[in-house]
C-alpha cells in the first residue's frame, strides 16, 4: 500500500477527528453485484480469520475472492460504522485509494490504442501550458513515464506548503488547480526514465492529459471500463455528491498509534474528493475483481496495451516494482500484481496472484498511513489472508 502523506499523516486528524460525524452512514441495504459461491471450499477459514481481526480492534474488513474454479466468494467482519454497530457486509462500497491510478492507466491505454496518444512521447506534447509550466523539462517526460513512475516528477503531497493547508483546513476540497500550483517549484526526484519512484503528480497529470485528448476522462472511465464490465457499484466523480452513497463505509484513524480509533469520515471524503487520477474511486469488493479481472483477460485493452502494462520496470535498488499502472510485488511469498490503496481513513489491496489464478480484494475502514498496533494488525492480516489462500 503506498503512504501519501509521508510527511505529516500521523497528525492530520488534528481538528475533524474529534468533531461528531453529522451524515448519512453505512447501512444494511447493499446488494451483492456479482453472483457469490457459498460454498466457496476457503470461506469458512477466512471468515474465522476476519473475526479473530476484528476481535483483536481492527472496525470493520470486507473481503472478495475470485477464482476460475470457484467464482467469487464475499466474506465481512467488524462494523461499517462503530458508533450505531452497522455490520460490515461484502457488498459495503469500499475505499479504493490509490487502486483509482489502474482505472486512470486503463483508461490511458484505451486512449493509446484509439491512436490518440503515443506512449513515448513528451507530455508537453498533450498537456496545455498551463499545466506544463508547472513542470520541470516537461519535454524530457514522456506518457509512459508518467505511467510507471519514472518520470522524476515530484509527489505534491510531499510539499511542505501543502502539508500546512491540510493541517490548518482539514476540511477543504482542493481543486486540480491548487494541486498543480502545490507542485510548481519543486524540484524532480531523478532524471527522467531513470528509476521509478512512486508519486501522487504522475496520475493527476495523466488524468488532464486524459481529459485533453479525450474529452474528459471520467466520462471515458464510465463509457469505456465501468458500463461495458457492468460495475454498477463503482463511483468515481460522477457526480458532486458521489461519496454520499448510504453504503459507503465510514472511516476510523488511529491518530496517535494508541489504539484509540476516532470517526474522521468527513476528512476522508473531502481528502478523497479531491483527487483525481490518482485516487477518488469507490466500489464494492466484487465490482474490484471485476474490473481487474476484465483488464487482465483482455477486454479493456489490446494484447499489445496489456504486455506494456504488465512489462515492470526497476526501483532505485533494481527490483522490479511497476509497470504501467500495476504494481508488481510479493505478498507472504507469492508473486501478485495489482495495486495498493492508502488513506488516512482506508487501506486496501487488490491483486491478482498468477501462480493459483485467484484474486483477491482487501478493504479495512481504518487509517493505514501511519504506523500502530492496528496498522500492523491490517498488515498481518492481509499476510495471513494471501497464505490461506
Amino acid at each position: 500500500m503506498k503512504k501519501r502523506y509521508l510527511i505529516f499523516a500521523g497528525l492530520l486528524a488534528l481538528q475533524v477527528a474529534c468533531e461528531p460525524v453529522d451524515q448519512q452512514v453505512a447501512t444494511a441495504t447493499c446488494q451483492e453485484t456479482a453472483p457469490v459461491n457459498q460454498a466457496y471450499s476457503k470461506g469458512v477459514a477466512i471468515q474465522q480469520l476476519l473475526d479473530t481481526y476484528t476481535r483483536k480492534g481492527l472496525p470493520g474488513i470486507a473481503v472478495a475472492v475470485y477464482t476460475p474454479a470457484q467464482g467469487y466468494w464475499t466474506g465481512a467482519s467488524g462494523y461499517a460504522n462503530l458508533e450505531r454497530k452497522t455490520k460490515m457486509q461484502g457488498c459495503h462500497l469500499q475505499f479504493g485509494q490509490s487502486v483509482a491510478k489502474l482505472y486512470t492507466a486503463t483508461t490511458i491505454m484505451q486512449l493509446v490504442d484509439d491512436g490518440k496518444l503515443v506512449l513515448d512521447s513528451p507530455v508537453s506534447q498533450y498537456l496545455p501550458e498551463h499545466v506544463t509550466k508547472k513542470l520541470t523539462s516537461p519535454e524530457k517526460v514522456t506518457v509512459r513515464m508518467l505511467l510507471n513512475h519514472t518520470s522524476g516528477v515530484p509527489d505534491y503531497t510531499e510539499n511542505t506548503a501543502y502539508v500546512a493547508s491540510v493541517l490548518q483546513h482539514p476540511l477543504k476540497q482542493y481543486t486540480t488547480d491548487d494541486l498543480l500550483n502545490y507542485l510548481a517549484g519543486m524540484q524532480p526526484t531523478g532524471t527522467p526514465g531513470a528509476y521509478v519512484r512512486y508519486s501522487n503528480s504522475n496520475y493527476l497529470l495523466l488524468a488532464l492529459l486524459a481529459d485533453q485528448v479525450g474529452a474528459n476522462h471520467v466520462r471515458l472511465m464510465q463509457d469505456r471500463i465501468l458500463a461495458p464490465l457492468g460495475l454498477r457499484q463503482t463511483f468515481y466523480h460522477n457526480s458532486a455528491t458521489y461519496l454520499e452513497q448510504p453504503t459507503l463505509v465510514d472511516s476510523y484513524f488511529d491518530r496517535f498509534g494508541d489504539g484509540k480509533l476516532e470517526n474522521i469520515t468527513q476528512m476522508q471524503r473531502v481528502n478523497v474528493a479531491s483527487m483525481y487520477g490518482d485516487d477518488g474511486i469507490i466500489a464494492a469488493p466484487t465490482d474490484y475483481l471485476t474490473f481487474l479481472r476484465g483488464l487482465l483477460e483482455g477486454k479493456l485493452v489490446t494484447a499489445n496495451s496489456l504486455k506494456a502494462m504488465i512489462t515492470w520496470y526497476n526501483d532505485k535498488d533494481g527490483k522490479q516494482a511497476y509497470g504501467l499502472g500495476l504494481e508488481k510485488t510479493t505478498v507472504a511469498g507469492q508473486e501478485a500484481y495489482g495495486h495498493g490503496g492508502a488513506g488516512i481513513g482506508a487501506g486496501c489491496a487488490l491483486y491478482y496472484f498468477p501462480e493459483t489464478k485467484t484474486y483477491l480484494f482487501v478493504g479495512i475502514n481504518l487509517g493505514v498511513l501511519t504506523d500502530g498496533p492496528y496498522v500492523r494488525m491490517a498488515d498481518a492480516l492481509t499476510k495471513e489472508l494471501v497464505a490461506l489462500l
